[in-house]
């Protein structure tokens, strides 16, 4: 009980402190992006067909799929979310060992492969040659507490993202279902309610949320950055 206490304490601090970052509203997109590439990457590896990949200002975003049989849109409308915060978990473990590097190599791949194959034009080209240029320019100017600074700006921004974004869809499967987006996606392809989606991405959520916060913690006065 008490880890579950800290995580909520951790989560809240974090929702609000961030709103006070400059250019948080830029790195927020993060999460959309890992998000739209979880449903892009489950439509190939089921043989599917990805049209298009959109990114919006307002962190939203939107993948257009092909897929031969209903079912198959299930594990890709799953994909989404589930893969926005296991991704968040992973920036924490590879911070634990002290591998900030390889997680914003992680991070700019995907926007690259984004930007290749998925993101045709609009916001979404703008933002991820922006985000590539720019960890780039980190990673090459390689100092160490300039590339703490952007990995944990990203890793707490994907965090917050990846818990708020199902707690708003639980919030909004309750009060208009239609507009409860992958949630409601589930509902029409199961006739299981959004709202049962929707709380299951919550507690992927905030499990994947506490193992981060416990990756986070347990690296403690040991951590040294490259």
């Amino acid at each position: 009980m008490k880890k579950w206490t800290t995580t909520f304490v951790y989560l809240l601090v974090c929702a609000i402190l961030t709103r006070f970052i400059p250019f948080s509203s830029f790195f927020r997109n993060v999460d959309t992006l890992v998000h739209e590439f979880g449903h892009a990457a489950v439509t190939l590896l089921l043989s599917g067909r990805v049209l298009a990949v959109e990114l919006h200002p307002d962190h939203s975003g939107l993948t257009r799929s092909l897929l031969q049989g209903t079912w198959k849109f299930i594990p890709v409308t799953l994909a989404g979310y589930i893969t926005a915060s296991l991704f968040t978990m992973l920036l924490f473990y590879l911070y634990r060992r002290n591998r900030l590097k390889d997680g914003l190599i992680l991070s700019v791949s995907i926007a690259l492969a984004a930007l290749v194959f998925f993101v045709r034009s609009g916001f979404g080209t703008t933002w991820l040659l922006g985000f590539a240029a720019l960890t780039f320019v980190v990673l090459l100017i390689g100092k160490g507490w300039l590339t703490k600074f952007y990995y944990l700006l990203i890793a707490f921004l994907s965090l917050d993202e990846s818990v708020l974004g199902p707690a708003f869809l639980v919030a909004g499967s309750l009060t208009d279902p239609a507009s409860s987006g992958d949630a409601y996606g589930l509902q029409r392809l199961t006739g299981i309610p959004a709202v049962v989606w929707a709380l299951l991405f919550l507690v992927v959520s905030l499990f994947c949320a506490k193992a981060a916060l416990s990756h986070f913690m347990r690296t403690g006065t040991r951590h040294r950055t490259p």
